[in-house]
């Protein structure tokens, strides 16, 4: 930060900041680490290896260092390494437990390397179930000298005979609105799907706490390989939470939830993860975090990077679906209304019941401005508590196609026959039982577009006036 006032923060990845506030809480700042250790090349990071590896330049000797170090922190990076006799370099290696641990060969205690044998693994992976089980993200840590950095390769021979040094337990936990928000899912007929490469203990601990999975286990990444897409379609019905997977199980996942009938919305951040949201019916990118190609493949893209906001999009989507069906019906309604007045009138020897101008009037204003108001009906009570709409269902549906036809019948009917009082009354008054055939056509195109507003409660608990 460049004013003193304002407290340092990092920005960037989730899990790197918390190493950075990690380390400076333990007094080692990244600025004096990258002065004393620059980088000087990387193996970096994929989903398939689950560990990124890191070479440093020694930037020290004899006990002297950079100006902008403090000498406590040159004590404390350089006694680990005098010990090893490292006088080049040095290559860090960070990822999944297991995936470091293959590339292990020493563990560091008190009194320097020792060889890593089965108990030592026994305790390392107990340790890593723990923190895990609790929901914590763990990551491993191991280092190793490098004896002369302009002869070494930056692959992944760099990360042979390494020296594991401990387990990092991150505290992730979802926010505080993702719990609701998982809960309206399953009231709306939604069944949520955590898909991750997190242990599968860190991922069930998860996956309870917000309502996702119950005592059932993850499927891993592993299991999924092993069972193929054709083996994977009878089960994925009934499997909520998938760990350790890679990016080709995301998407073997999503096409054998289409191959059984699901309609899938899929979540992404990654380059890998752009093939699974090509592949969903509606795939969704994040914003903030999320990469260039996962938001041109995503078909929506989240500014907040919220899962709730994906709730709240299903529901304006059920909104807007809503409205536009109470438009359709009520449009189709009232012009259903005036063809029977018009056919029905003459076929009973009465005179021509509306004028075109009075027609005109009727569509301009008793079709058009009610229509516009249904447009932006606000959302009916229980529009999240149903199911989703079938795939194939039309927004004309069979219905609809009665209610039109019996409404606008009714319509029709009920202003032809209080016309048709008055028409018996005063045959010569052409005018006035025109006019009352008129008003009360209107009126009860007014009266339709009020009851098609809501489908579940009464028009007096919506209340008049809410639109």
């Amino acid at each position: 930060s460049d004013s003193p006032r304002e407290t340092p923060h990092a920005v960037g990845d989730p899990t790197e900041v918390a190493l950075v506030v990690v380390a400076a809480k333990q007094g080692l700042t990244k600025p004096e680490l990258d002065a004393l250790l620059p980088r000087v090349g990387e193996v970096p990071f994929d989903s398939e290896r689950k560990r990124m590896t890191t070479v440093h330049r020694l930037n020290f000797s004899d006990g002297e260092a950079p100006a902008d170090v403090s000498r406590e922190v040159l004590r404390r990076v350089r006694q680990p390494l005098a010990e090893l006799n490292a006088a080049d370099g040095v290559a860090f290696l960070k990822g999944a437990t297991d995936a470091v641990l293959d590339c292990c060969q020493y563990v560091w205690e008190d009194s320097g390397p020792r060889t890593l044998d089965d108990s030592r693994l026994e305790q390392i992976r107990t340790a890593n179930d723990e923190l895990a089980a609790g929901g914590m993200r763990v990551l491993a840590v191991a280092f190793r000298p490098v004896d002369d950095i302009q002869a070494s390769p930056f692959d992944e021979s760099v990360e042979s005979e390494m020296i594991f040094i401990g387990l990092l337990g991150m505290l992730d936990p979802p926010r505080a609105e993702v719990e609701e928000a998982v809960a309206r899912c399953r009231t709306a007929g939604i069944r949520p799907v955590m898909i991750t490469g997190d242990h599968p203990l860190t991922a069930m601990h998860i996956a309870r706490s917000l309502g996702i999975a119950d005592d059932r286990e993850a499927m891993t990444g592993r299991e999924l390989t092993e069972m193929g897409v054709a083996d994977l379609e009878p089960v994925v019905g009934d499997v909520s939470v998938y760990a350790r997977v890679a990016p080709k199980d995301k998407l073997h996942i999503v096409r054998a939830l289409q191959n059984q009938g699901h309609i899938v919305a899929m979540t992404g951040d990654g380059v890998n993860d752009a093939p699974a949201l090509k592949q969903s019916h509606i795939g969704v990118a994040m914003g903030k975090i999320g990469t260039d190609v996962s938001k041109e493949a995503a078909q929506m893209v989240l500014l907040d990077d919220n899962f709730a906001t994906i709730v709240n999009a299903v529901e304006e989507g059920r909104i807007v679906y809503d409205n536009i069906r109470k438009f359709v019906k009520y449009t189709m309604t009232s012009n259903a209304g005036e063809v029977a007045v018009m056919l029905l009138g003459p076929l009973f020897g009465m005179p021509l019941p509306l004028l075109p101008l009075q027609i005109l009037w009727i569509n301009l204003v008793t079709d058009g401005l009610p229509g516009l108001a249904l447009a932006v009906e606000p959302a009916e009570r229980g529009t999240m508590n149903r199911p989703p709409h079938p795939p194939r269902e039309h927004i004309f549906d069979r219905r609809m196609a009665v209610d039109i036809v019996w409404i606008g019948l009714l319509m029709g009917v009920v202003s032809l026959a209080m016309g048709y009082f008055q028409w018996q009354t005063d045959a010569e008054s052409t005018r006035q039982w025109r006019t009352l055939v008129f008003t009360v056509l209107t009126l009860s195109q007014m009266g339709n577009a009020l009851a098609i507003r809501t489908s579940t409660d009464s028009l007096f608990r919506v209340g008049l006036l809410s639109n």
